[in-house]
């Protein structure tokens, strides 16, 4: 499978990428595939140790922002995507 590039994932140096790889997500597909949260909650279930940083990376990698204004712009919503997606669902 084809690595991923920082033209392809802009935003995303090599140790963030190598962890995206160590949880299945080799490329703008994959991640444009899962979304930012889920790919986060991926990374984590493969056991590396990442930061929300990563979360917010990845969020800038697909919509074109710098991960910093993510941060500060998108943090709550985000977080709140994040806390649901670790809910069992009810049923």
């Amino acid at each position: 499978m084809p690595t991923s590039t920082p033209s392809d994932l802009p935003g995303l140096g090599p140790k963030s990428l190598a962890m995206l790889a160590a949880a299945g997500i080799h490329g703008r597909a994959d991640l444009e595939r899962l979304g930012s949260v889920h790919a986060y909650l991926r990374v984590k279930a493969a056991g590396q140790n990442a930061s929300l940083n990563l979360l917010w990376a990845m969020e800038g990698a697909l919509t074109g922002e710098d991960w910093r204004v993510v941060a500060r712009e998108e943090r709550t919503r985000l977080l709140l995507a994040l806390d649901a997606a670790q809910r069992p669902e009810p049923g």
